[in-house]
């Protein structure tokens, strides 16, 4: 990921933003573009609370190129108290901890640090409750 591409999505990364349809009160999360037919004020900036529950994880042992280190590490499904799913990475827990329906809650962490520049890019992870 450029610089740039980091900058634009910085909202929905460090704070969670999605976003809320004015009218019906839909959340959306990331946020997207406007659908056909959509007013160009249809929706507004949200910021969700982090708060949410284990909808499903999975314990991935065989990462993807640059997550090595971290392996093996938990990847969930998290159901948002907003009502968006959200897929992150479990932090701040061992791999049999986690349960379906474990209340977690969003962290700032580093996801990975980028080329021979050195850039670090943090994001959000979800951590039990404490």
């Amino acid at each position: 990921m450029d610089l740039a591409k980091h900058w634009r999505i910085r909202h929905a990364r460090y704070r969670l933003e999605g976003q809320r349809h004015r009218t019906t009160g839909e959340v959306r999360f990331p946020p997207a573009p406007l659908r056909p037919g959509e007013a160009h004020d249809s929706w507004e900036p949200y910021v969700l609370s982090g708060r949410g529950r284990v909808y499903s994880f999975s314990i991935v042992r065989q990462p993807p190129e640059g997550y090595d280190e971290q392996a093996p590490y938990l990847i969930a499904l998290v159901r948002l108290e907003e009502g968006p799913l959200v897929t992150a990475q479990l932090t701040d827990c061992d791999l049999d901890q986690v349960t379906i329906d474990m209340p977690v809650e969003m962290v700032t962490r580093k996801l990975r640090a980028l080329g021979p520049t050195g850039l670090i890019v943090y994001g959000y992870k979800f951590r039990p409750v404490v």
